[in-house]
């Protein structure tokens, strides 16, 4: 074979489709087959971490809207709630369970390490008596980087059945284990695959849709440098010896980019060629939906949209913070709970016995409409208590409680597309009954 006057050695590069698992021949023919899970050590998954913005945007993201607004804590004694919210702050509270609910979705698994001083010696492998503690100094969060063993509690009979007993926690420095007992740490695991001690990863069930994604970043960059390229066609090119035909290249390069005119012979020609990109959107678009649904997080949020704040329209954001206060409610509630008993029942706060205590703890709304779309709402539901008013289903105190005693309509209401739009119909429909 010929290329440009210069002979080209031949050869064939098979892909995976024609080489079997091991080495044999494969049917060309075929061309899928059933994906293999693919595990990734915690080298991989700090490389994919470390090295693009969107897998950060995907795994830190959600951490920082589950805790971004914080809880409010309803406590009857505002002495004891005031003293518990310093307390909370002087230990960066809010920014610890970020953390863990980063490394959570990071790595699978994410822990915080409760700093206790105790009335009386204590190693910590022993569990924790409430009576005991005298005060919570620090919160540490780490991931299971830092954990070689998880001790499972396997007696079916026993009522702590799949539960951790205890930690074995390695000391970089000291290059040893110690075994800590599972109630001096707060374990987050929010996917784990059946039969199994650690948590999933959320980037392992992605790997494919993220080499996707590479892949159309790659020949992206790929189509751009060749975009539009130049064509010099000419009968002596082939008796050029390769160092000549680089000089021409250079020049003609330099010629082309720089100037208008370009003086050549009869027998030559020199044009442009762009590459066709028909249909090409369709494709990115596929590319980022399956990446999308499988981080399950609308695009929008991945590129990193303005936290909290939505249009009326942004249906597929509101079902992305319901997935959030699904993961505040199931996972992070009961550390939060944990770590406020343990606060109350400590010698800092006078040892209080937190069942006989009226408190509890709310998380804050996770978003807000932005000003146009709760003013149309606002509108709307104006135009109903009217219509409630005039028909007296309500009374004016009625209404005026309902609405002007709370915060926010936009965290009262909660109204989808479908649910607005017979909302119209019905105030509609109420004004032609009225002759309006």
């Amino acid at each position: 074979m010929t290329i440009g006057g210069a002979k080209a050695s031949r050869k064939f590069k098979k892909d995976f489709l024609q080489v079997g698992e091991k080495g044999g021949a494969r049917d060309v023919l075929m061309r899928q087959s059933p994906q293999k899970g693919r595990g990734l050590s915690h080298e991989e998954i700090t490389n994919l971490y470390s090295n693009d913005q969107l897998i950060q945007n995907i795994i830190d993201i959600p951490a920082e809207d589950a805790t971004r607004e914080w809880i409010t804590l309803n406590v009857e004694d505002e002495t004891l709630k005031k003293k518990l919210e310093l307390k909370l702050r002087a230990l960066n509270a809010q920014e610890v369970f970020q953390h863990m609910v980063r490394y959570e979705r990071l790595r699978g698994d994410g822990f915080t390490a409760l700093g206790l001083t105790e009335t009386q010696e204590f190693a910590l492998s022993d569990p924790v008596n409430p009576k005991n503690v005298k005060s919570v100094d620090y919160l540490h969060s780490f991931s299971s980087g830092k954990v070689s063993k998880m001790n499972m509690n396997d007696d079916v009979f026993s009522p702590q059945y799949g539960e951790v007993e205890s930690y074995m926690i390695k000391n970089s420095k000291q290059r040893e284990e110690q075994e800590v007992h599972r109630d001096r740490i707060l374990h987050m695991q929010t996917q784990k695959l059946e039969d199994a001690d650690w948590g999933q990863s959320r980037l392992e069930p992605m790997y494919k849709y993220i080499t996707l994604f590479d892949t159309a970043a790659w020949s992206t960059g790929q189509i751009l440098y060749d975009y539009v390229f130049k064509k010099y066609k000419s009968d002596d090119v082939e008796s050029m010896s390769p160092q000549e035909r680089q000089e021409a290249q250079m020049l003609l390069d330099y010629m082309f980019r720089t100037e208008a005119l370009a003086i050549i012979g009869t027998n030559e020609e020199i044009a442009k060629e762009s590459t066709n990109v028909s249909g090409i959107d369709q494709l990115f678009q596929f590319v980022w939906e399956t990446l999308a649904g499988s981080a399950r997080m609308p695009k929008s949020h991945i590129l990193g949209q303005q936290s909290g704040t939505l249009t009326g329209a942004q249906y597929d954001s509101l079902n992305y913070y319901a997935r959030i206060a699904g993961i505040q409610e199931n996972f992070v509630r009961p550390k939060i709970e944990y770590l406020l008993r343990f606060l109350l029942q400590s010698e800092e706060f006078g040892s209080l016995i937190p069942d006989k205590l009226d408190w509890s703890f709310s998380f804050n709304p996770l978003w807000k409409l932005d000003s146009q779309a709760d003013a149309e709402i606002r509108k709307k539901v104006a135009e109903t208590d009217q219509i409630y008013l005039r028909n007296q289903v309500l009374t004016s105190d009625e209404v005026r409680e309902k609405r002007f005693t709370g915060a926010s309509l936009s965290a009262e209401l909660d109204f989808s597309e479908d649910e607005l739009t017979e909302l119209e119909k019905s105030i509609q429909e109420a004004r032609d009954g009225h002759g309006q």
